[in-house]
């Protein structure tokens, strides 16, 4: 958040945060510093000047830095594989010189924008890795509730460390201890998100602490620490290890720039602003700097402290300021009482913000709305799980290429065909009245056509072919761009066409694609007006014209349909299979809008009329009065009418549209009173009772409409049968 955004309301409750985070980061920096073979106060070293650097640079207003799990599991990896004992005297010498090293590797990433690369990682990979590693670090700090240490590595090492702490080490008052303290701090966060109860929690085991109560049931307590702040000084290098150093940090410094530039992301894309990536890195880098200087192992972003600082309603950086000075304050004057924490109270801090920070709201939601990016999700979540941070990235990031592989491959497409009374050319599949052109084939595909997907197009059109085609017309507004292996198979297939007698046709695509095509060989397909700019011109040029001829209806009503999905004009162009329950949803309303201000008659006419919807076809009036019916009861106790003279409205309603239907289309009467018998079959299967009380009101209706109507009775006899 810039200074002049800051209000005083902002910066109490911000530098509030920041003294949590700070008292939280106790344990947290501590364990972490531990894990990469440093003593346990380094890592308080690392909670001062590294977040500092970044709370004063960052373009972040969310994200917390500082000491973390990630970079101390592969500095401590390190000095494992080359045989360096943690804590002793080279692990002091040489871990600042990766930490430098990290540093400066950061920078040279800023320098070349390694950032963009953000933009190609996806809202599933981005949730999924932040999950992971959250899922990850929980299951590290789980054997420290019950008594043991922090674990490292992947999942499988995480559970053998588990079984081993439960086996050797196990101490059944530290359990109970970080459960009770977990059950509070998870129970007060759904009922008072915004007291900071986990100072509570904290304040309550240093008591139990201070009182001597934990020490005799044997829990852990957090190491005493000297006062003071840290030393600066440059790291000391040698050539010892320093290949392993350059490539281990070449590692951790992308291992930092991949987690803290994809979760600070996912922050800023939830609080509704943008990062700078490139400056982020650059601050990284001065973060990782600033930490070697101080004898720091490498730091990153917090994923715990920001979930924490989140919940408590930070909104700038002046909580990593606050946070820094209250790290200070507690060096200089304040380390006595750290003794005094248990680690399971404070692990159980920590495992309470680590699940807040687990994305289980985007789980939920792509289960609902997308299964195949859940995919995704799952795995970068279970990559960083079983196979580390840039791995699990790695898999997401490959998951997401093949989704967008096979998307493109097969894009959306479909044939299009003529409605009555409705301009332009619509979806078959998409609309029950839309039917095909007798001469001609259109057809709409929705993306660019390369190698991977023109197979699938050519086949399409192949096999939409019948004797009656004279045309072909791509509908190719979406195509913005080709391949030469598409326009090579383009042109084979308009060679075999002309062979036929059947013209090839693009319409209503961007200039450009023109242009395109005449690179690719296929200039003379423009020059020949074979590239329109609409669908009817191309259309024309065929010469196939308006009221154009099309498909008989036996045909068309091979499509077969759910019953009650009898989709519509404009409601299924909105809604597709949904189009049916939107339909009796405005039915409701205009149920619900009668009122006793205007007759009884004047509104029957005006819902039955359709007046109160701008812009009704034929056929969605007839679907309109279809759904009315199912509400006769209803209407007549609103109304005061009887049901039997709401039924001879509709019906003579009814009877009108099919009359109009029947002078433009003979056979789109056949359509609607297939779409009639169907909804009579499906209402006396699923509600017999008004089946029969419909019916009863109809056969009343329509010998009425025919005494006062004769004119009427062929026309009931035609759309009901004799």
């Amino acid at each position: 958040m810039k200074i002049k955004e800051l209000t005083a309301k902002n910066a109490a409750k911000d530098i509030f945060t920041g003294i949590i985070i700070a008292l939280v980061s106790i344990p947290i920096s501590m364990g972490y510093a531990q894990v990469s073979g440093l003593p346990a106060v380094y890592g308080l070293y690392g909670s001062i000047f590294p977040i500092l650097v970044f709370g004063l640079l960052s373009t972040s207003k969310h994200f917390i830095f500082g000491v973390d799990a990630a970079p101390a599991a592969l500095v401590g990896a390190f000095l494992a594989a080359a045989d360096i004992e943690g804590g002793s005297e080279e692990a002091v010498r040489v871990i600042p010189v990766i930490s430098l090293c990290v540093g400066i590797w950061l920078l040279l990433m800023a320098l070349f924008r390694a950032g963009r690369v953000v933009a190609y990682i996806s809202t599933p990979v981005m949730g999924g890795f932040i999950s992971g590693i959250s899922a990850t670090i929980i299951f590290m700090q789980i054997p420290k509730l019950l008594g043991g240490t922090s674990g490292r590595g992947e999942i499988d090492e995480l559970v053998k460390h588990m079984i081993i702490t439960c086996r050797e080490s196990f101490n059944a008052p530290s359990a109970l201890l970080g459960a009770a303290a977990l059950v509070i701090l998870l129970v007060s966060k759904k009922f008072m998100p915004k007291l900071p109860v986990s100072v509570f929690v904290m304040i309550g085991g240093a008591v139990l602490g201070y009182t001597g109560i934990a020490q005799e049931h044997g829990v852990a307590m957090l190491e005493d620490v000297s006062s003071g702040l840290p030393a600066w000084r440059l790291p000391e290098f040698s050539s010892a290890h320093f290949t392993e150093i350059l490539t281990t940090s070449l590692t951790v410094a992308i291992v930092i720039m991949a987690e803290t530039l994809l979760a600070s992301s996912s922050y800023a894309v939830k609080n509704g602003y943008k990062l700078d990536n490139d400056r982020e890195i650059l601050v990284y880098g001065l973060g990782n700097i600033a930490a070697s200087l101080t004898g720091c192992c490498p730091v990153n972003g917090s994923v715990s402290r920001s979930a924490m600082g989140e919940q408590y309603g930070g909104c700038s950086q002046l909580m990593s300021v606050a946070a820094s000075f209250s790290m200070m304050l507690i060096m200089l004057f304040g380390t006595g009482f750290i003794k005094y924490l248990p680690v399971p109270v404070l692990t159980a801090i920590v495992i309470s913000a680590l699940l807040g920070a687990v994305e289980f709201h985007l789980m939920k939601r792509l289960f609902r709305q997308d299964r195949k990016e859940l995919l995704i999700f799952f795995g970068a979540f279970f990559g960083v799980l079983v196979f580390g941070t840039v791995y699990g990235v790695m898999i997401g990031v490959v998951w997401s290429f093949i989704s967008v592989i096979i998307n493109t491959a097969n894009p959306k497409r479909s044939f299009l065909g003529v409605i009555d009374d409705h301009e332009g050319f619509h979806s078959l599949e998409r609309n029950t009245y839309a039917r095909q052109l007798k001469k001609a084939v259109i057809y709409r595909f929705s993306g660019n056509l390369y190698f991977a997907n023109i197979n699938t197009f050519i086949s399409d059109i192949e096999s939409a072919l019948t004797e009656h085609t004279e045309a072909v017309v791509i509908d190719s507004g979406a195509v913005c761009n080709i391949d030469i292996t598409a326009a090579d198979r383009i042109s084979e297939l308009n060679r075999t066409l002309e062979e036929k007698g059947i013209k090839l046709y693009f319409a209503s695509h961007i200039g450009s694609l023109n242009d395109r095509f005449r690179q690719l060989g296929l200039g003379g397909m423009v020059e020949e007006r074979r590239c329109r700019r609409t669908i009817a011109a191309a259309l024309l040029d065929a010469g196939i014209k308006p009221p154009y001829e099309t498909a008989s209806a036996e045909k068309n009503e091979v499509r077969e349909l759910p019953v009650r999905s009898f989709e519509l004009i404009e409601f299924e162009w909105a809604f597709g299979m949904a189009a049916d329950e939107k339909m009796e949803k405005y039915t409701e309303q205009l149920l619900s809008s009668i009122n006793d201000n205007t007759s009884a008659e004047e509104q029957l006419s005006s819902i039955i009329s359709g007046e109160r919807w701008e812009g009704m076809g034929d056929m969605d009036h007839e679907e309109l009065l279809v759904h009315i019916q199912t509400h006769l009861k209803e209407l007549s106790e609103k109304l005061h009418i009887s049901e039997e003279r709401i039924e001879e409205a509709i019906e003579l309603e009814k009877l009108s549209l099919a009359d109009r239907i029947f002078k433009r289309d003979p056979e789109a009467l056949k359509v609607l009173r297939e779409h009639n018998r169907r909804f009579d079959d499906s209402l006396e299967k699923n509600d017999p009772e008004m089946y029969e009380r419909m019916l009863a009101h109809r056969r009343e209706a329509l010998d009425n409409l025919i005494r006062s109507n004769p004119e009427y009775s062929g026309l009931i006899d035609d759309f009901y049968g004799k």
